[in-house]
This record gives structure tokens, sequence and C-alpha cells, in this order.
């Protein structure tokens, strides 16, 4: 990928992206495992058990988009700042520290799985908290590289010329090092120890991986379509606000049922009901300067596009889009206690995970994914090729179809399991023994396999854009 590149800085990123890139593809195939199982109980039964397969599904998800957050930090950087990255060797030697401890720990979640449920389990297999499963060496180890990474950052913005973006970035990257460590602690008490658990799967997602996306996207518009850095990281100051002030209290729809006081009920109901404004702030943001942007050519008399790269475009719009449907639309279905009453625990919280993750995050990164590859092969304007548009088209198909068969299943779950037989262990397995919940799990598996296909016409696009002579150079 890096073979027009002179920053070593922009070189680190396009490592960061192509190892992302890999464990993306390894989050989809455990992902299609995982949906066989749910339709064909006895497949690899006892060699990669359901537990594992979703485990690995989910970490990888985490993993890859981790990845390609700090890759497009390091591509960003010289951009924003006007000078190379500072600590570059260090950036390099941690990377592949990072990407050696991912290989190993997925090596000892295949090969391992169990322990023998003692302190050695927790050191060097499993942690066994649902979602950051990860061993302890390698909680350490992945402070130890976002500390270092944190450093970088820190350091270029303070020698360079900070902007805006990169400004928002450092203060994000604090909370976004920091808030991990709430999980690396122990309680004997299952409330408390949800408490803080609750502080790295939400404030991670829902507070500064959003802060994260508005500064991606600033960075875009004017990297893409030339859009006025004054106007865009205007933008950018209000939607932080805006986030960081539903996004923290919003952290209340997930203490609802785990035994914390009652005053979260209106907590968290308020407050996550806010949570999807920024989302619609953003939304307008993209479509209102790309409109501008593209009027203000238009008024000169020549009808030419003012995007310079129409595949990453094309995810950036879908992440403003997706984003909103996902995280607001998705996740307001369920997010009032009167709802969640009925629908925690079930589809509907797969549902809103799907939607959520990939319109909110996967489809900005794999836009930054792009704005990489036509900075290394030196592409002056980066157009849709047939790979491309069946990528995006089939991804994009295939999780907003995984989506609706979740929702699905999660409304079949609701009625039957919750409303009319009580939330009993009864009831669980009648709700799932429906022909509706059985014929969602089908469709989505069908459209996982959608998903996976477009994967691959999207690897086919990044490998061959380089030699592709219908891009402008």
């Amino acid at each position: 990928m890096a073979n027009n590149i002179t920053s070593e800085s922009k070189q680190l990123a396009t490592w960061y992206f192509t190892f992302a890139a890999i464990i993306f593809g390894a989050q989809l195939l455990f992902g299609l495992v995982a949906a066989i199982q749910y339709v064909m109980p006895g497949f690899l039964f006892e060699i990669i058990d359901f537990s594992v397969a979703r485990m690995i599904h989910i970490n990888a998800l985490v993993v890859w988009m981790v990845f390609a957050m700090f890759g497009s930090v390091y591509w960003l950087l010289p951009d924003e700042t006007g000078i190379e990255t500072v600590g570059i060797k260090l950036g390099k030697l941690l990377f592949w520290i990072f990407a050696a401890a991912i290989v190993v720990v997925v090596l000892v979640y295949l090969l391992v799985q169990v322990g023998p449920a003692d302190e050695t389990t927790i050191w060097f297999i499993n942690e066994g908290r649902e979602y950051i499963e990860a061993p302890r060496w390698a909680d350490f180890g992945i402070v130890v590289v976002a500390l270092g990474f944190v450093a970088n950052l820190f350091l270029t913005g303070m020698k360079g010329q900070r902007s805006g973006i990169v400004t928002v970035l450092m203060a994000d990257m604090i909370a976004f090092s920091g808030l991990y460590l709430c999980g690396m602690f122990f309680t004997d008490n299952i409330s408390m120890d949800q408490y803080w658990w609750w502080w790295v799967i939400h404030l991670w997602v829902e507070a500064t991986w959003e802060v994260f996306v508005g500064a991606l996207a600033a960075y875009g518009l004017i990297t893409m379509i030339g859009a006025h850095r004054k106007v865009v990281e205007m933008w950018l100051w209000i939607e932080v606000a805006m986030l960081f002030g539903s996004g923290i209290l919003g952290l209340g729809h997930h203490y609802f049922w785990i035994g914390t006081p009652e005053y979260w009920w209106e907590i968290g109901a308020l407050f996550s009901a806010l949570e999807p404004l920024p989302l619609v702030a953003m939304f307008i943001h993209v479509l209102y300067d790309w409109g501008k942007t593209q009027g203000g050519q238009d008024a000169t008399g020549k009808e030419v596009s003012v995007i310079t790269n129409k595949p990453a475009f094309t995810w950036f719009v879908l992440n403003a889009f997706g984003n909103f449907l996902g995280a607001g639309i998705w996740g307001f279905f369920h997010t009032l206690p009167q709802v969640n009453l009925y629908t925690h625990g079930t589809q509907f919280t797969s549902a809103h995970g799907h939607l959520a993750f990939f319109g909110a995050y996967a489809t900005i990164l794999l836009g930054m994914m792009y704005l990489a590859i036509q900075g290394s092969n030196g592409i002056k304007v980066l157009k849709h090729t047939k790979a491309s548009i069946w990528a995006v088209s089939l991804i994009t198909s295939g999780v907003v179809g995984m989506t609706v068969a979740l929702t699905i299943a999660g409304y079949v779950q609701v009625l039957v399991s919750r409303a009319q037989m009580g939330a009993t262990w009864a009831a669980y397995f009648d709700g799932q023994s429906g022909m509706w919940f059985a014929q969602a799990m089908d469709w989505r598996l069908v459209m996982g396999a959608v998903t996976f296909l477009g994967f691959l016409f999207l690897i086919k696009d990044f490998l061959s854009t380089g030699k592709n002579p219908v891009h402008e150079r």
C-alpha cells in the first residue's frame, strides 16, 4: 500500500490499516460461524463452540476498529500539524507489540479456550468478563500501547500547528485510554463490578469513540471536498459538547437492572433520549458541507464534482446515515426503562449493536482506509470501481438485513418470552422455538454471508486500486 509515501507516520498508518482489514475479515468469519451455530447447534461442536466464536467475533470487532483508529490518527497528524509525527520509532515498535499480542490472544482463545478457573486462567487465558475477555497480561499490554500512542499524539500536537481537530483528538484520547482502566480491577460484588464494567463498554463507545468519529468526519470533509475549516471545526466543537453532554449520563440506561439506585431510571431515560441529537447534527453537518461546497463549484459554471475520493466519501455519508439510524434510532427503540424492561437481553440489543457499530464506526474507518489508499498510490481523484460499488452495496445491504432479521427475532422474544410467559426459564426456550424467531435466524445467516461477500469485494478493490487506470493521477 505504502509505495508513494514519504511520511513515516503515514507509512505506519498503512500498517495499522492493513492489520485492521485482516482482523475485520476474522470478525466477519467468526460471526458467520456463530450465525451457523444458531441454525445448526452441532456445527463445530467441541471444536469452536458458540461461546468461543461469539467471543472472537466481538473482540475482533473492537480490535480492528482500535487499529484503524490509531492508523487514522497517524495518517492525519502530518496533514494537521505540518510536521512528522514525534516518536515514530516508538510508534512502529508498539505496532508490532500490539499486533503480536492480538495474534497470541486469538490463538489462546482458539487452542486453549478454557482454564482451571484460578488466577492462571485470568492472567493467561481468559478474564471471563463479557466483551473484554482478554487475559490480564494483554490488558497491561494494551494500556502500554495506548499510552505510547497518546504520547506520540501529544508530543506532535504540542510541537506542530495544533488544529481544532488535533486538539479534540488529544483530549479524547486521554479519556479513550483512561476509561479502559475501569475494566481492569475486580470487585466481589456483581452490581459494583457491572457498574464499572459499563464505564468501559459504554463510555468508550458512546462518548470517546463518537467524539473520535466527529474528528475524522471533520478531517475527511476538509480533505475530500475542500470544506472550510472554520465551519467544520465549529460543527465539531458543537458535536463534542453534545456527545459528552448526553453520552456520559446516557450511561444510565445500562444501570436499570443491575442493582443500582432507582434514580438511574430517570437519568438514563432522559440523557439516553438526548443521545440521538448530536448524531442528527453530524448527519446535517456532512450533507450541509457537501451541498455548500458543491454549490460553490457549480456557481463557477463548471459542472465538476468537488469530491476527490468517491469511495471514501460514500462511506462517510453512510456514516452520517448509519450513525443516526443504528446508534440513534435503534438505540432509542429500547432505551426507556418502560420498554427496556421487556427488550433487555433480547435480540433487539443485537440488532442495535450490529447497525450501530457498522453505521457509527466501521463506515468512517473504511472511508479513512480509502483516503490512505489514495495517498499511498499518488491518486488525485479516486473514483468508484465495480468492486467498490459491489463492496459498499453488499456490506450495507447485509448489515441492514441482519439488523431487520434480529429486530424481528427480538420482537418475538419480547412478545412470547417476556409479555406472554413472564420471562421464565421455559419462556426463554418457547420464544426461541417459534417459527418467526427461527426464520429470523435463517435470514441473519443469509445476510451475514452477503456481508462477507461484500468484504471480499472490498479487499479486491483495496488491492487493485493502485493499478486501476480509471483513477485520475
